[in-house]
């Protein structure tokens, strides 16, 4: 019931992203927004893994990992999501980002032979469908680029899952997410300096600095240690389940923040959300049917 408890304060402050994000493009550049943010954030994962003495010598088959994982989950990831909210709203790119977990899922299965049981299959099929009522309904659907880009994002988060998944069966959490973040910022810097002209970036407002600052902090820096912490003990798919409720928190912090009208629609579809979350979560059986994924060894011997 813990990790399910962080795991939800983790979507509240990502679900608040996108309506902060969406905020934040309009004065930053996507790829230096995104170099910023992460500048921050190492700094503060840094500092949190020498203060609590968990940093660890990694070996050189973690660096075959944490290379891929920084570009994948960090350059890439960042770069996709930030460029896809200048033209995409928040609801929208939820709406795609909430492809994650059926994604994880089968990644998971297919990689981690983490099993894929009846009951989370079915959650995540009734959140999808919750998620459809809150940003779908009564709404014409078009493919633009900016989807595509979020799209991307989608992706390679759920790329980043599974490669963070398997990292952390040999390294801490902790050490982990500092690694990556640190080694996708340096990729981030590089490939902004590159595309971007930095001169305009003291022209931007303090409080936009302050909003950058701050969401790096809590989005990127203590929500990926929560996260990655959780994943460990929980598991991948289970973990990316709770991504639904992004839609679902983008809209209350829409309404709440910028007057986004809420309709009824969007109300049963938010029901949906979290009964889909919680059959997925909270609910789930002990053992169960299995899709995608083989028997570890464990499981043989203990049935």
């Amino acid at each position: 019931m813990k990790s399910y408890v962080l795991l939800s304060v983790c979507i509240l402050f990502w679900g608040s992203n996108f309506v902060f994000g969406a905020i934040l493009v309009k004065q930053f550049s996507p790829m230096l927004l995104s170099a910023i943010r992460l500048t921050f954030t190492s700094f503060f994962l840094i500092g949190y893994a020498w203060f609590s003495k968990n940093s660890v010598r990694l070996q050189r088959a973690d660096w075959m990992l944490l290379i891929p994982l920084g570009f994948i989950g960090t350059l890439a990831n960042q770069t996709a999501f930030f460029t896809g909210m200048k033209t995409v709203d928040g609801t929208t790119a939820s709406l795609i980002l909430s492809l994650a977990p059926i994604t994880t899922a089968i990644l998971a299965s297919l990689f981690l032979r983490e099993p894929l049981t009846k009951r989370v299959a079915a959650g995540a099929i009734i959140a999808v469908l919750g998620v459809y009522c809150v940003v779908g309904i009564g709404k014409p659907f078009q493919i633009t680029a900016g989807m595509w880009l979020i799209f991307i994002a989608m992706l390679t988060f759920s790329v980043s899952i599974i490669m963070m998944r398997k990292l952390i069966e040999r390294v801490d959490p902790i050490s982990a997410t500092m690694y990556s973040t640190v080694i996708g910022c340096g990729m981030q810097i590089i490939a902004a300096s590159m595309v971007e002209q930095v001169s305009g970036i003291w022209r931007v407002p303090l409080w936009a600095w302050l909003l950058a600052i701050a969401t790096a902090l809590m989005m990127q820096g203590v929500c990926g240690l929560l996260w990655n912490r959780q994943i460990k003990e929980i598991g991948a798919a289970k973990a990316a389940i709770f991504l639904n409720l992004q839609p679902f928190v983008a809209m209350i912090v829409g309404f709440a923040l910028l007057g986004t009208p809420v309709t009824w629609p969007q109300i049963g579809g938010s029901v949906l959300i979290i009964f889909g979350v919680m059959v997925a979560t909270e609910m789930l059986p002990k053992r169960g049917t299995q899709f995608f994924a083989r028997p570890s060894k464990r499981e043989n011997v203990s049935s």
